[in-house]
Parts: structure tokens; C-alpha cells; sequence
């Protein structure tokens, strides 16, 4: 048997307390503390929504890890790093920051229900800025965990754009996918945009008018594990995921009801090093 997992990366979309208590956000909380608590090392990131209110979290900029910019389409993008801590859990939250990209009050969409246009290229900022992040930190993590739609970019360039980066070369990507898939188109151009750092547009076969499902799909194709996280996921996708060569953890509602969904995570994680 190989080593186990020692140090796990969670990349999260939601995470309470900083948003309200969905699905997603309640595990993007919980899983952490669980599997910290299985004696795994863990770090945690999300992107900092402008609804999240800094001085309540009491969030502040990490200047040593801030300072870079990120290029999206021609266009220089600022990054800056924030980080909170979750006290009682001994859980420290690194946050994703741009002005441009994260700073309006809305998550996803606007007051009238239409998803911001702009949507796909915040999933690549986030997804590079992560990654960047992590180099910075020399924190070499054996699981990547992404969980939530706007994570579902890191995969990609994971296995293509950072394959190389020694801090990365043992990392195992796992992809959680629940119920939260974007309904609507992203912007056109998106399957140009998102390629970076040598990805051929045959690595990233997206069409014209990308969406989340496209998306989903080629985020599972550079996975090494799916979770089922939710019921309500797309049969279309979930029929995918189970033809492709990697492990499959079928959804269990029960688990996430006692929490024992924890040590099912705990024993996949392991799983994808033997």
C-alpha cells in the first residue's frame, strides 16, 4: 500500500459562516474540520464574494501573497489574497480577491436572476489564482478537493497547464459536483479564454457556447475521483462521470445526515494514492 494522504487541499465555492448555510457551503465548512480531524494537514480556499462582510470575519490581506496580477483575455487582473480564521475549528480560510471580479454583492447572479456575463472568466481567475496561491505557499497538497461550479476550472489546469510544478506532481484532483450547475451560457469566447499556459483547444474541447454542464464535463475528464455530493445532479452527467476510467463515490443521503459521509471522503481520498 502506498503512503496514505497527509495534506489536503479544499477549494471550495460556499463556505459558512462567511455565506448563508446552503449544501454546499455547510460541507465546504464541516469537511475541513472532519478530515483535520482525521489527522490530515488541510488548507481551504473560496473566492471572496463582495457580500461577505470583512469586518464581521474579520478577513485581511496577506501582502506577502498578494502583489501578483493575473492576464484573462489581454486584460491584467490584481490578485489579492485575504485570509479569516474559523476559530473554533482551528481552520485557517485563504480568500480570492479581485476588484473587477468579486467585489459586487451578488454571488452568481444579479437582482433579476440573469448569471453575470463575466462568470466564466471569474471560475479561471479563481482557478489560477488558487493554484498560484498554493506555489507561494510551498505547500505541496497530495488531494485537491474542488467543490462548487466556479472551482470546476482547476482541474483542467492542473493536469495541463502546472503538470510540471514539483509542488503539484503528486497531487490527485477530486471533483464533487452537486446540483448548483450554471443553467445559462457563458460568455462567447469562453473556450478560448480558458486556455492557458500551452492547453490546446483540444485539451479543452468546449463549444462556442460554453456552459456549466460543458464545463462539469471537462472538469470530471481531468479528475482522478468523482463524489456524487447532492441528489438532484444531472443523470446526463452523472452518466458521464460513471464512464470514465476514474473511481465513482455515489451520493448517500444518510451519510450527510450523520456525518459519516466524512470518513467515506477520508477512505477515497486514500484510496486514489494506492
Amino acid at each position: 500500500m502506498a503512503d496514505s494522504v497527509k495534506k489536503v487541499l479544499f477549494v471550495n465555492s460556499e463556505m459558512y459562516p462567511y455565506l448563508p448555510e446552503t449544501p454546499v457551503a455547510r460541507i465546504g465548512r464541516e469537511l475541513p474540520q472532519g478530515i483535520q480531524e482525521r489527522k490530515k494537514e488541510i488548507r481551504a480556499f473560496m473566492p471572496r464574494y463582495g457580500c461577505i462582510n470583512e469586518r464581521k470575519n474579520q478577513l485581511h490581506e496577506v501582502i506577502r501573497l498578494s502583489g501578483m496580477n493575473i492576464i484573462i483575455g489581454d486584460v491584467d487582473r490584481p490578485l489579492v489574497i485575504k485570509v479569516a480564521s474559523i476559530s473554533s475549528a482551528r481552520i485557517q480560510v485563504y480568500f480570492i480577491d479581485n476588484e473587477d471580479y468579486f467585489k459586487r454583492k451578488h454571488i452568481y447572479q444579479d437582482d433579476s436572476g440573469a448569471y453575470f456575463a463575466d462568470n466564466g472568466e471569474r471560475a479561471i481567475f479563481f482557478a489560477r489564482g488558487v493554484l498560484e496561491t498554493v506555489k507561494k505557499l510551498r505547500w505541496a497538497p497530495d488531494i485537491i478537493h474542488c467543490q462548487g461550479w466556479i472551482t470546476q476550472v482547476l482541474p483542467l489546469y492542473l493536469k495541463k497547464a502546472y503538470k510540471d510544478d514539483p509542488i503539484f506532481s503528486g497531487s490527485k484532483v477530486v471533483l464533487s459536483l452537486f446540483d448548483d450547475t450554471p443553467s445559462g451560457p457563458f460568455a462567447p469566447g469562453f473556450d478560448m479564454t480558458i486556455l492557458f499556459g500551452g492547453i490546446k483547444p483540444k485539451d479543452a474541447p468546449l463549444p462556442e457556447k460554453a456552459g456549466g454542464m460543458e464545463l462539469a464535463r471537462l472538469a470530471a475528464q481531468y479528475s482522478d475521483g468523482v463524489i456524487m455530493a447532492a441528489k438532484g445532479i444531472d443523470p446526463a452527467l452523472g452518466a458521464y462521470c460513471r464512464e470514465l476510467s476514474v473511481p465513482v463515490l455515489p451520493y448517500d443521503e444518510a451519510s450527510y445526515a450523520d456525518g459519516s459521509y466524512m470518513d467515506q471522503y477520508n477512505a477515497f481520498y486514500d484510496s486514489l494514492l494506492k
